[in-house]
């Protein structure tokens, strides 16, 4: 079975994805409660899909624990 090439998002892609503004993902980053972005340049950054993507299916997790 053929691995999947590991996607990197740049931020509008995980701000559309999240829902987020920027501060409140950054906050989120800096508390740990969100996964750290890549260092890709200088200026650059982004974050590997497939742990935003967890992040959301563990936020939808919870939400649900109480339905």
């Amino acid at each position: 079975m053929a691995k999947r090439p590991t996607t990197l998002l740049r931020l509008p892609e995980v701000l559309r994805r999240t829902g987020f503004g920027r501060s409140t993902l950054y906050k989120l980053v800096a508390d740990g409660g969100f996964p750290k972005p890549l260092k890709l340049s200088v200026r650059a950054s982004a974050w590997v899909e497939s742990e935003v993507e967890g992040f959301i299916q563990s936020r939808i997790a919870q939400s649900r624990e109480g339905e």
